[in-house]
């Protein structure tokens, strides 16, 4: 079947790794016409946005996206580029995969058994961004508002930021959650939050996910605190499965199972909805680095291992995850991030390492 992806090369070491991603998609067989835009930083000047209209309508024409980090300009104005797709093409629900991969530098002793995946509400809660600056010095009445209706005494130089929770959107990315899990063949499903404490919007969000577990029989379903959660990642991470989170304790407990498994450089994502999904390199652009053959392509790599089982290539997908898995466990074409302390044999640059998992390929 043939298949039009966007493409989004992106900034820093973005296109030297998309390079690599789309070296090994040809060698796969896969039958891909890229639809090439750039965004970021490096449209800036030309354009004066960092997502230009022609990369959203490009994505709502092809229903598939594969994209490289993206710097979104500092100091500018410009909302974040990752939250602009989010918001434009309602991607609810964030897909973090954190699986280790032999070879992998990582400080946990037995990281063997880590296969876990991250599922974040990627809209609501306290990155709506819905917040306030109150001033002194005359009537205040969001304070005023607050102290009527909560009983909350607030001095009058407090930030305020509301967390709103829905039980459609809680609904929505718990099932979500629920129909990947048996989708992929996973077994059990972890709601976390803190609804101990925030009953009203935490509390929500666990009742909503408790009441969506009850339509999957198959699945077993648990609740965690998040902080008690934090501690039983670095304990006991083998122990979990699929895990569904509000957007700030996702956001974090994200990067968090990352560096579990060897940090964001082996770490993929996805941004999905109803009708569009977009596939990413989770970490930044790298620009210190960037044009010295020097970045890592395999969280990127592995982003399009989750895209191909998504557009239905599930053969491609597998293929390419074992050969980018070969190539890591063995250690010898690999870029110095990945160099294990004790490997004296020098690190390869991104595109040799490219061409080792293409040879990994093709001798499957």
């Amino acid at each position: 079947m043939r298949h039009t992806i966007t493409l989004i090369p992106g900034d820093g070491v973005g296109p030297e790794i998309a390079q690599v991603v789309k070296n090994c998609v040809s060698a796969l067989g896969v039958d891909i016409d890229w639809d090439i835009q750039q965004a970021g930083a490096s449209v800036m000047e030309k354009e004066k946005t960092p997502l230009p209209d022609r990369v959203l309508d490009s994505i709502a024409k092809n229903k598939v996206a594969l994209k490289g980090p993206v710097e979104t300009p500092v100091g500018k104005g410009f909302r974040s580029v990752n939250v602009q797709l989010r918001k434009n093409l309602d991607l609810f629900a964030n897909l973090r995969p954190c699986k280790y991969y032999e070879g992998a530098r990582s400080r946990i002793t037995d990281p063997s058994g880590i296969d876990l995946v991250i599922v974040r509400e990627n809209t609501e809660d306290l990155y709506a961004g819905i917040e306030f600056m109150e001033s002194c010095g005359g009537d205040n009445p969001l304070l005023t508002f607050i102290r009527e209706k909560a009983g909350v005494e607030l001095t009058c130089d407090t930030g305020i930021s509301i967390k709103p929770i829905s039980i459609s959107g809680s609904e929505r990315i718990a099932t979500f959650a629920f129909e990947y899990a048996r989708k992929y063949g996973r077994k059990k499903v972890t709601g976390i939050d803190k609804a101990n404490i925030m009953k009203l919007s935490d509390g929500l969000f666990m009742k909503a996910a408790e009441d969506v577990s009850k339509k999957y029989p198959d699945i077993i379903y648990e609740h965690k605190l998040v902080d008690n959660m934090c501690m039983q990642l670095v304990q006991f991470p083998e122990k979990y499965d699929v895990l569904v989170l509000p957007n700030l304790y996702g956001d974090i407990i994200s990067d968090l199972a990352a560096g579990l498994i060897g940090g964001l450089g082996v770490a993929p994502g996805a941004n999905m909805g109803n009708e569009y999904a977009v596939f990413e390199a989770t970490h930044g652009s790298a620009p210190d680095i960037a044009g010295q053959d020097k970045a890592n392509p395999v969280g990127m790599l592995l982003s399009a291992v989750l895209m191909l089982s998504h557009i239905n290539e599930a053969d491609a997908a597998h293929q390419l995850e074992r050969a980018v898995a070969d190539v890591v466990r063995e250690g010898a074409s690999v870029t110095g991030d990945l160099k294990s302390k004790n490997d004296l044999r020098p690190p390869v640059g991104t595109r040799e390492m490219g061409e080792a998992i293409v040879k990994k390929i093709i001798a499957s």
